[in-house]
């Protein structure tokens, strides 16, 4: 059973930067795709970033284009989201993700997303 832990979030001003982690364990990482989401209360929650499980194709959401990088290493299992610049509308809490199997051909925006960490708080406030 994959198993996804989120930590890094916290209080930064605005323009700052955090870096999230998704620390996955149960299973191989190699073979899944992994998400950033997030959802803001109120709000619906919002593909941040995604990186496939090979590392070669990532995708941003575009208010994300420019500021957030996503990236992971395998062999530690993790995945990190490296977010700068940051504003107040960044505020949310962060959820990383990972579907139930891997599917050839298809793009990581395009996946059903089945196993959810518990999700880490980013507030960007003065």
């Amino acid at each position: 059973q994959l198993q996804l832990v989120e930590s890094g979030g916290g209080l930064v001003q605005p323009g700052g930067s955090l870096r999230l982690s998704c620390a996955a364990s149960g299973v191989n990482l190699n073979y899944y795709p992994i998400a950033w989401f997030r959802q803001a209360p109120g709000k619906e929650r919002e593909l941040v970033s995604c990186i496939s499980n090979d590392n070669v194709y990532t995708y941003y959401a575009d208010s994300m284009k420019g500021r957030f990088t996503i990236s992971r290493d395998n062999a530690k299992r993790t995945v990190h989201l490296q977010m700068n610049n940051l504003k107040p509308e960044d505020t949310a809490g962060y959820y990383c993700a990972a579907p139930k199997s891997f599917i050839v051909g298809t793009m990581c925006q395009d996946y059903n997303y089945n196993y959810w960490g518990q999700g880490t708080q980013v507030t960007v406030s003065s």
